[in-house]
């Protein structure tokens, strides 16, 4: 377990009744990384109690607890808030529900070092555990989110895996009332993206673990489905609003034509 904390990235995972399996995942992250902060979201389950608990007993676990459930980007505000009070510039985010492979946080936070002005995003590997239906409709997405950023190389737009400059997507989030639910990933990076803020990919596993497991999923097919379908649409608008922008800036990076 590393004792010397990071004065500049944390990892921050928001997490709602997750169970459990709330804490091998932070024990997980812990094992790679100082500090690591948890946002309670409203949870009913008694994990915020006990990891409380927990966290008086260790310096490099921080926890916060929300009154009520607002939403995974709701609780990743609030701890990109905290984050820039406290001087930190970068934040690593990963689900509470065992999805994200810990071991790769130090991999994703040395690359972030290596270029602090970008966004490090995860590109998940997927294996048998994935459902059909989700991997599907994860590609509809990555589609629309390519278009509405004029293909400035995401890799994938809804993998939480991933580090965000804090400034940047603070600066995001607090200038529109959006991405406070499951909105919150793939809005993320477009915007940012829109903001001049370049991906770096990494791939990285994913895995969906059964109930048996000890896995929980809190995504709603007709519910979240509707909710990014509502998402693409006021990113559409704002891609054209936008067009002009960014193919200016895409003509400004293109290289001086050789005769």
């Amino acid at each position: 377990m590393p004792e010397q904390p990071s004065r500049t990235h944390l990892v921050l995972i928001p997490s709602y009744d997750t169970g459990e399996r709330l804490f091998s995942t932070v024990a997980a992250a812990r094992a790679q990384w100082n500090p690591v902060w948890v946002v309670i979201d409203g949870s009913t389950d008694g994990t915020g109690e006990r990891l409380e608990a927990q966290a008086a007993g260790d310096p490099g676990l921080r926890v916060f607890r929300l009154p009520f459930n607002q939403g995974k980007g709701a609780a990743v505000l609030h701890g990109l808030r905290a984050a820039r009070s406290a001087g930190f510039t970068h934040a690593l985010t990963m689900d509470s529900d065992g999805q994200h492979p810990a071991d790769l946080i130090p991999a994703f936070m040395q690359a972030s070092r290596q270029r602090p002005e970008t966004m490090v995003l995860g590109r998940p590997v997927f294996d048998a555990s994935a459902p059909l239906l989700r991997v599907r409709g994860r590609k509809v997405s990555n589609s629309w989110t390519q278009l509405e950023t004029l293909f400035a190389g995401i890799g994938d737009s809804l993998y939480g895996f991933r580090v965000y400059p804090v400034d940047g997507l603070l600066a995001v989030m607090e200038k529109q009332p959006w991405m406070r639910r499951f909105d919150f990933d793939t809005e993320a990076v477009v915007r940012l993206a829109w903001r001049g803020v370049k991906p770096v990919n990494i791939d990285a596993p994913v895995k969906y673990l059964s109930a048996e497991e000890g896995g929980v999923s809190h995504f709603r097919y007709g519910r979240d489905n509707a909710l990014l379908t509502w998402m693409h649409t006021r990113l559409m608008v704002g891609f054209v609003l936008r067009l002009p922008m960014l193919l200016w800036k895409r003509l400004r990076r293109l290289p001086p034509f050789q005769p």
